[in-house]
Order: structure tokens, then sequence, then C-alpha cells
């Protein structure tokens, strides 16, 4: 039978809780709490890769471009996501606009500008986990029921995730979505797009929607948003995934240990997995990307409605940054 809403908790959600109990058995936590300025050259590494890689490719035929954009490209979008991230923590450099400036930079590749907005959107991801009207990881309740829980439905909601994406900020009206960074945002990855085309022609561009639609939609990459917070092993809420891409995704898959600890740069949160086992080894995880984007693709019992939602706000307030 087709589910028709989301589960609901009355509790709050799991995070806070843990972190201060963690810090009570695990002072020494508090250590990893750091800044990393390696994230910012990874940054300008990786965005010149794929510069490079579109110039290469401009003059190549389509399939080509589509094969490097999905055995390459998407894995270096995915990290830049990663980096973006990492700024949206303030994890890269003590100073907001040094790090707002760092993720525009790593969103160049992406085609589409996403790094101020989804700042935004994310850090209210962590503050108001599972409120349907803040939280803009939750699919859209037309979403959910659009897609359904059959195969080519799951697919198709992969295949254009970024395009779901964008249609759910009408939804989280408490959030505001333009300011002037998302303004220079738009002006900086929009300018570049027509400066690629201009030059290099429509495959060199074409091979930056692709790795951007490969890294967070219908690729192994993609059951990320799946292993983070659908119900796969319900109740549990949130999912580490501990297999051997996170070398090339920079530990995102640590993701209980990142809410716990959304201070705690990419870099050390698998010293504080080991810090506190008692904690995190008793949990739900998952070892494969591929296992688990199956899955999800032919489960029935899966569909975007797979995922807890709740109104307890916990006593917190939408006040912006």
């Amino acid at each position: 039978m087709k589910q028709q809403d989301f589960y609901y908790s009355t509790e709050p959600e799991p995070h806070k809780e843990r972190t201060k109990k963690i810090l009570k058995a695990h002072p020494e936590v508090r250590n990893l709490i750091s800044r990393n300025n390696f994230s910012f050259l990874l940054i300008v590494l990786i965005v010149s890769i794929q510069i490079s890689l579109a110039v290469f490719l401009s003059d190549k035929s389509i399939w080509l471009v589509l094969i490097v954009a999905y055995f390459v490209g998407a894995f270096a979008n995915h990290a830049l996501f990663v980096l973006i991230h990492e700024a949206a923590h303030n994890l890269i450099f003590k100073s907001k606009t040094a790090n707002m400036i760092s993720s525009i930079i790593a969103d160049i590749p992406n085609s589409i500008p996403t790094a101020i907005s989804f700042r935004s959107y994310h850090l209210k991801h962590h503050s108001f986990q599972g409120d349907y009207y803040l939280d803009a990881d939750l699919a859209s309740r037309w979403e959910a029921k659009l897609i359904g829980n059959t195969f080519l439905g799951k697919a198709f909601w992969l295949l254009f995730f970024p395009v779901f994406q964008a249609l759910r900020p009408p939804r989280l009206k408490e959030i505001n979505f333009l300011n002037k960074w998302t303004v220079i945002n738009w002006i900086v990855v929009f300018g570049f797009d027509l400066f690629l085309i201009y030059n290099f022609g429509w495959s060199a561009f074409l091979y930056f929607i692709a790795s951007l639609f490969f890294s967070v939609g219908l690729h192994p990459l993609g059951a990320r948003w799946i292993q983070e917070h659908y119900l796969t092993f319900p109740p549990q809420e949130t999912y580490g995934y501990y297999g051997p891409l996170n070398i090339l995704a920079l530990n995102v898959g640590y993701h209980n240990e990142h809410h716990d600890f959304p201070s705690v740069p990419w870099n050390k949160l698998p010293q504080l997995k080991k810090m506190a086992p008692e904690f995190y080894d008793n949990l739900k995880y998952h070892k494969s990307w591929v296992k688990l984007l199956f899955r999800f693709l032919f489960d029935k019992n899966l569909s975007l409605f797979s995922r807890m939602v709740r109104n307890n706000r916990g006593g917190l307030t939408t006040a912006t940054e």
C-alpha cells in the first residue's frame, strides 16, 4: 500500500541531547572544534580541474562528455558541494565573508548558483530538523505524492533532483531566499556560464550541467540524500555511511557526527567517532551507496514520505544569521 504521509514524532530532534551527553562523557571532543584552511586549496584545485576538463571536452562528442561527467565530473562536483557545506558552517575561515566567497568560487562548476541559498536553508535544517516549513531537506507533499513508490518515479526524481530541490523554497516562507550575496552568487556563476559558452561552446557547458546532475542524482553519489535521513531502519532518523567513497566525498558520510558537532570540520569527523564509540557504534549505518541506491529504487516501502516530521521547535526561533 502506498504511503500517503510522513512519519510524525512528538520528540525533539535527537542530536542536541546526544551532543550534551558526549560533551559530558568526553569533554576532550571540544578540541576538535576548529577550521580547515586546506579546504580552500581543495576548492581552487577541484574548480581548476573541472574548468580544464570542460575546455578539453569542448570539441569532443556528447557521449564522451557524458561519460567523463559521470565517472569524473560527478565526484568533483560532489566534493565541491561538500566544501560549500563546510563554508556554510564557517569551517574554512573565521570570517563569514571569506567563507561565502569560498563557497561562491566552489559553485562555479555547478552551472546553477546554489551556494548562498544552500547556506540559508541548510543552517535551518540543523536547527529545525524535520519541521516541514523550515527544513528544505524534506520533500514537499506534492513532490512525494507525484513520485510515489515506484522504480520509475523514484528514478525520475533522482535524475532531476536539482530541479525538485529548486521548487521547495516557496514552501519555506519563514526563510529569506534573496539577499545581496545571493545576487553576487548568481552574477558569478551565470556570468561564468556565459563566458564558457561564448568561448568554448555548448559541449563545455554540457559537461558542467551533466556533472551537476550526476553528482546529486541518479548516480551512487545520489544515494547520499537517502542515506542521511530516510527511515531505512526506523525509528532512527539520521544515518552514517562508512564506505570507501568517503575518501572522495570528504567524509560527508559521517552524518550523525556532523549533526552532533557541526563545528567540527570534515577532516576530523572520523576522529570524533573514535573518541565517542559508545555513542556511535550502536547506531545503524550504511556501508554501500550503490546498495542503498538500488534498495531505494526497488523497495516499495521506501518513498519520499519515509522521513520523520515534527512540529516541536524546541523553543528555537527562525531569527536570521
